[in-house]
């Protein structure tokens, strides 16, 4: 599963990873591999990136928004905090 980072002014990270935890409108939630196609908001909180080789990728966003289609994942943030 591929996803991309996105800011408004930059790309935070893009590559492959196992599973994503965002902090959707009505509560946290995890993505992993064959999830259903999906678009949500984000609200204040931690997200948190596990990738392909094991590593860690945590921080903070105050909104966004996540797309999952086919196994690659767009997240669109705005005040990331790492």
């Amino acid at each position: 599963m591929n996803i991309t980072v996105l800011t408004p002014d930059k790309e935070v990270f893009k590559g492959e990873i196992t599973s994503v935890k965002v902090p959707g409108t009505g509560g946290e939630f995890q993505v992993l591999k064959n999830h259903a196609p999906v678009v949500s908001a984000l609200s204040k909180g931690k997200v948190a990136i596990t990738k392909a080789d094991g590593g860690k990728l945590n921080f903070s966003i105050e909104k966004g928004f996540i797309e999952v289609l086919r196994n690659e994942v767009s997240l669109l943030v705005q005040g990331v905090k790492e």
